[in-house]
């Protein structure tokens, strides 16, 4: 997980100090290309804030399956339309009570490309895997959902394109829209603003980019350095007591018409002979925007005996000061193919830390999971602005973590695998794992989908590009 050099054993207790709030994922179902024949869905609304000025606004939403086939709710956005109360005003997304779940429901602010008199602005809800399917004629049940200017002034609802007062129960409302796999499927937009799919050009101005397509040789190309990375050696923790951060198990080799980066973590059952790696830049200058990588975990070893505790990582993170220190940030993706940390089998976490105490343990984070094997290869995203964090596993959203989570300090990125401890597998066999990375991309302030992230990534290969970094020193 990180470079710090305090024990990561009790890290069993992270289940039970996160914050509420965390979102447990059962499965993750493929990313549909587009609404299939028979898909149909319909949207109702209500509204406990009736006011044409209020506090919050309270659109309260129902989805319905009005087609033949189950519809995974992961598929599915819900768009409500809203005039800004003034051009520099900022927006908070809360759940207060959902049939679902509220942890399966997550909720974003976009801007209209072509503003009307009723809407300039839209909120946008959306599903995680734990929200399940909807069977034909099946619906979500209740969504009481509520937003409010970030300050908590006051605002208008009478000039919102979607607003409507007067019903008391729930009623089909096509000022509402809806998609399914990327197609309107239900409602109209404010005119000029079709919600199709998320443009495939990420969006003009600023946006300086980090890109690494890890063309090297091996860890001791002079390449590797120049562009600002640093080969793990030095001793330490995470991960078995004894062990060596083995500089020379990072390796580079030809895949597919291009160049991978493999980690591979190995052990004979004793400190001595336990080797981790670590992949990480040497500028802290990361903080707000887009964070990409494709990335292969594997749950079983290359050799050897199957059962070790072991940690596959893409995360960001700066040093902690001081003990429960505010200023701390890290943000991880992490897979557990044995368990660990009081888990029996296969887990990915993503985790939003705030800080943490080492000794005694105190950590104060915000984690989503999914228990179920993700080897092969994934598509990892990231975003942070300034009111979340929203983690993405292969195109859907995987957890959405808090403001109280955001990055004071700019951070490193960092790639690692590692062993928790000895006690998965005890056999004194030699047996070894591997992690592979294809590229690793951050736009600095830009907030990008999965499908700019996508089309971002292939622009830069269609250039020939294999390195760049505009991102400033913090």
């Amino acid at each position: 997980m990180t470079t710090r050099a305090t024990s990561r054993s009790t890290r069993a207790a992270l289940a039970l100090t996160a914050i509420a709030g965390s979102a447990v994922l059962a499965t993750l179902p493929l990313a549909t290309a587009s609404a299939a024949p028979g898909d149909g869905l319909a949207v109702q609304y209500r509204t406990s804030a009736s006011g044409a000025t209020a506090d919050q606004s309270e659109p309260w939403l129902k989805v319905r399956n009005t087609g033949t086939t189950s519809v995974a709710l992961n598929q599915v956005k819900i768009r409500y339309y809203f005039k800004a109360d003034s051009p520099t005003a900022t927006y908070r997304f809360a759940c207060s009570w959902a049939v679902k779940g509220c942890s399966a429901i997550t909720g974003t602010f976009g801007t209209l490309a072509n503003p009307t008199a009723t809407a300039d602005r839209y909120l946008e809800i959306g599903f995680t895997p734990a929200a399940g399917s909807l069977a034909p004629g099946a619906d979500t049940g209740d969504m009481q959902l509520r937003f409010h200017q970030s300050n908590w002034q006051t605002l208008k609802q009478s000039d919102d394109y979607s607003f409507q007062g007067a019903p008391t129960s729930y009623a089909d409302w096509t000022k509402v829209t809806a998609q399914l796999a990327g197609a309107n499927v239900w409602g109209t937009a404010p005119a000029g603003n079709d919600p199709t799919t998320p443009p495939t050009t990420p969006p003009p101005g600023g946006g300086a980019t980090l890109f690494d397509d890890f063309a090297y040789t091996s860890h001791t190309d002079p390449a590797l350095a120049s562009h600002g990375w640093s080969v793990r050696s030095n001793s330490g923790g995470p991960g078995v007591p004894g062990a060596t951060w083995d500089p020379s198990k990072v390796t580079f080799t030809a895949q597919n018409g291009t160049t991978v980066m493999n980690l591979e973590t190995s052990s004979a059952g004793t400190g001595a002979t336990t080797t981790h790696t670590e992949v990480l830049t040497k500028a802290t200058k990361f903080k707000n925007g887009t964070y990409a990588a494709r990335v292969k975990f594997s749950d079983a070893p290359t050799y050897g005996p199957d059962g070790d505790r072991v940690v596959q990582t893409f995360f960001t993170i700066n040093d902690l000061k001081a003990p429960m220190a505010d200023d701390y940030a890290e943000y991880d993706f992490e897979y557990l193919p044995n368990g660990g940390w009081g888990e029996p089998a296969n887990i990915l976490y993503t985790t939003s830390w705030e800080t943490y105490n080492p000794d005694p343990w105190q950590a104060v984070n915000q984690h989503s999971e999914s228990r179920q094997s993700f080897a092969g290869w994934h598509d990892l995203v990231v975003t942070i602005d300034d009111s979340r964090i929203t983690y993405y596993v292969d195109g859907a959203v995987f957890g959405t973590h808090d403001a109280a989570y955001l990055p004071e300090r700019p951070m490193s990125i960092n790639f690692n695998q590692w062993l928790i401890d000895l006690n998965g597998q005890p056999s004194t066999t030699p047996r070894a794992y591997d992690q592979q990375v294809d590229y690793v991309l951050h736009v600095k302030d830009q907030v990008l989908t999965p499908a700019q992230v996508t089309a971002r990534l292939a622009a830069l290969r269609a250039a020939g590009t294999t390195f760049v970094d505009e991102v400033p020193a913090s």
